[in-house]
């Protein structure tokens, strides 16, 4: 395959919501080019990027599928990502190696919830635009309406490059305002036919033809004085004009299609070529200390990891983008956060499933690698000597999780080790045991991320596994002050065990005064690892409890913060003053005093009025304006508290403060009242008081389960 320089390169993903048409409009621009001979169709199952099987089975897609054309001396690289926002990892791992985004909106739609979600992807990496009205063809299609919208939620800087002479079923003719002719299309698409412009549309194509001049002299000071002088550029100015433009995101260039019929990709694709920018003119890549590294081929080797996928009978692939210099199938190359060194045998251009091996690729291009061994997503490969880390790219936080249950409890070992893979494969999907719930948690996007989860354990694993509502991080704690003692007395033969522990707890806040009722001796403040603190002193007077033996009340007292009365949940924020006790000259050990302190901390803290805390999150919930009552209600009743209303572009941001206990499969309810065009995130708040009903329930319910859980 032909070695492309940076020069000739063009990196771009493909983006939209669900049902846009990305995956049929790949199809156009691989079969446009030459590399397909024939279009495949979602129904027929044979598109070049949808080609899992999970995606085969569910009719959309689910991975960012790496693509490539050859179109008139450039290559553009071509990654197709997911429309649904629970792929989210997909498409921002794929944002952050393109130079150009090309977002397809639906001509029926114009900008729909997914556009919007998108959108706020593509602000954070700050990258050219081109949207793609699709479906012009469609008998709902209506080109101005989604121009309209366009410009509603994107601003003065959307810029029609074209639009439909008949939309519609007839749909067969575009305008090109760039080039001023008409492209006709034969009825089963492909190459056009240059025509001259109707004189019935000639009125309407001069005055948008003059706007667009307008707008591509704007970004240059050269431009605008020859369109001050003249009246009018030609067609290589505005080309020039339009780049600046699309550079500094005031031009985001408008083209209309039909992917189906296979009418308007390749005129876009001509504009790829002539305009989007290269690499080199991209933004360069920032590393970890905040430098900037450009595309350089003269420099040493940097590669940066944006997705690994395992592959059935295959084995492990490796997606990169070479930062600086070049790799060769041969190349040996540093891993920048382990240290390992990786040894090149193959590289390869992906199209699909396809793997065309090729000798190098050069700095701006993107590639792939089979089996390397210790190297993932997020991660930087270099040359030796050239020490340099890419900064990562950010994934979004969980918004919902699930606890896993093997259907065979021999499959609990193996079930662990194959989300490990699926993490390292999907960062978005975190997994982890959670010692203090006794559960197996993956957290991710949503319930459809989470399905297609359970679809590779159970299809491509045979592991059969149920999702089960997780159990709530609870905490407790104390409102009023409470002593107790405990004596600890064994005997069975020979030396026995004694103990003997007097205690107070206090509920503890920072800042509060020292004890004045007792004598301290010691005092220890500790950071507990589940959050919050303990303050254990040491009181005893008059040699009634060793001093060697402080040290092992304070374990039993740490023991059974670790498995709090009420619910089995973490302790946190009390002092502990140890104040009296006895002990046997000859029973006495570290055992005996250990117990006595866990024993008299339990019985003092059923006495203080015990109080369970919950992990409240605060939550934002992005609706179109119509639904705001409904899920508003529908948050009341999961005890949240509404902090305010904000707008964001066509949709209001609802801010409430929700119990986590009340968010289980928030995700689904959310979809049923916004028909699917509500999203929402959540972050934890802090800890907050129970209602009293709501702790007397959990309190019974834990003392049901505590043999399950033993």
């Amino acid at each position: 395959m032909k070695i492309y320089d940076d020069k000739h390169i063009k990196n771009i993903v493909l983006l939209g919501a669900p049902k846009a048409g990305k995956t049929l409009l790949a199809e156009d621009m691989l079969f446009e080019a030459g590399i397909t001979h024939r279009r495949g169709t979602i129904e027929g199952k044979n598109t070049v990027s949808d080609y899992h099987e999970v995606e085969q089975e569910r009719g959309n897609s689910v991975f960012a599928t790496c693509l490539h054309t050859e179109w008139k001396d450039y290559k553009i690289n071509i990654i197709d990502t997911p429309g649904f926002d629970d792929f989210a990892g997909e498409m921002i791992a794929s944002l952050r190696v393109a130079d150009t985004c090309v977002i397809v909106t639906n001509a029926q739609h114009g900008v729909e919830v997914g556009t919007e979600l998108i959108w706020d992807y593509v602000k954070k990496f700050d990258k050219p635009v081109i949207f793609a009205v699709n479906q012009v063809d469609h008998p709902k299609g209506d080109f101005e309406n989604a121009l309209a919208s366009l410009k509603k939620s994107f601003g003065p800087a959307v810029t029609q490059m074209q639009y439909p002479a008949n939309q519609g079923e007839n749909f067969n003719s575009i305008i090109d305002l760039l080039k001023m002719v008409m492209y006709k299309f034969p009825a089963d698409g492909g190459k056009p036919e240059k025509l001259p412009i109707p004189d019935s549309e000639k009125e309407k194509a001069n005055k948008l033809h003059n706007e667009l001049v307008e707008k591509a002299a704007e970004n240059d000071e050269k431009l605008m004085e020859k369109y001050f002088a003249t009246g009018n550029l030609d067609e290589d100015e505005m080309r020039e004009g339009l780049k600046l433009g699309m550079v500094h995101h005031d031009v985001f260039p408008v083209f209309c299609m039909s992917a189906k019929k296979n009418m308007g990709s390749g005129r876009m694709m001509g504009f790829i070529d002539n305009v989007a920018p290269t690499p080199r003119e991209a933004k360069p890549e920032k590393t970890t200390e905040g430098k900037e590294l450009p595309f350089d081929p003269a420099k040493p080797a940097v590669l940066f990891v944006f997705k690994s996928h395992i592959e059935p009978n295959l084995g492990k692939l490796t997606f990169f983008k070479v930062i600086s210099g070049e790799v060769t199938g041969s190349s040996e190359l540093i891993n920048s956060q382990t240290g390992a060194l990786e040894r090149f045998h193959q590289l390869f251009i992906m199209d699909g499933k396809s793997r065309q091996p090729v000798e190098k690729l050069v700095a701006g291009d993107i590639g792939a690698t089979l089996k390397l061994k210790d190297t993932y997503t997020n991660q930087t490969l270099h040359s030796k000597g050239f020490d340099v880390t890419i900064a990562p790219i950010d994934f979004p936080e969980p918004r919902i999780r699930t606890a896993v249950v093997a259907k065979s409890k021999g499959d609990d070992e193996k079930i662990g080790e194959v989300l490990s893979k699926i993490h390292q494969e999907d960062p978005t999907l975190e997994v982890g045991y959670s010692r203090e719930l006794k559960q197996l948690i993956i957290s991710g996007q949503g319930e459809l991320h989470l399905t297609v989860c359970k679809w590779f354990l159970e299809k491509m694993y045979n592991l059969h596994v149920d999702f089960v509502s997780p159990r709530i991080s609870y905490r407790e704690t104390i409102r009023k002050p409470a002593s107790a003692n405990y004596r600890h007395k064994k005997q069975s033969g020979g030396a026995g065990q004694f103990g003997e522990v007097w205690l107070k707890i206090e509920p503890y806040y920072e800042g509060m005064p020292e004890p004045t009722e007792f004598s301290v001796r010691g005092k220890e403040f500790i950071d507990l690892e589940w959050g919050g603190k303990l303050a254990f002193y040491n009181c005893i007077v008059g040699g009634v409890i060793d001093t060697r033996f402080i040290p092992s009340i304070l374990k039993g007292v740490m023991e059974k913060m670790e498995e709090g009365p009420i619910t089995g949940s973490y302790v946190r924020d009390v002092r502990v003053l140890v104040h009296d006790g006895k002990m046997h000259p000859v029973d006495s050990n570290d055992i005996s005093f250990k117990i006595a302190g866990m024993m008299a901390f339990k019985d003092a803290f059923m006495k203080a009025e015990p109080q369970l805390l919950e992990p409240i999150m605060d939550l934002e919930v992005m609706v179109p304006e119509e639904v705001v009552g409904d899920v508003m209600g529908d948050l009341q009743t999961r005890r949240s508290m509404i902090m305010g209303i904000d707008n964001k572009a066509n949709y209001q941001v609802i801010k409430a403060r929700t119990p986590q206990a009340e968010l289980d499969r928030y995700s689904t309810t959310l979809r049923s009242l916004t028909q699917g065009r509500g999203r929402f995130t959540q972050k934890f708040a802090e800890f907050a008081p129970v209602p009293f009903e709501v702790q007397q329930k959990l309190a019974k319910e834990a003392k049901v389960a505590e043999p399950e859980l033993a």
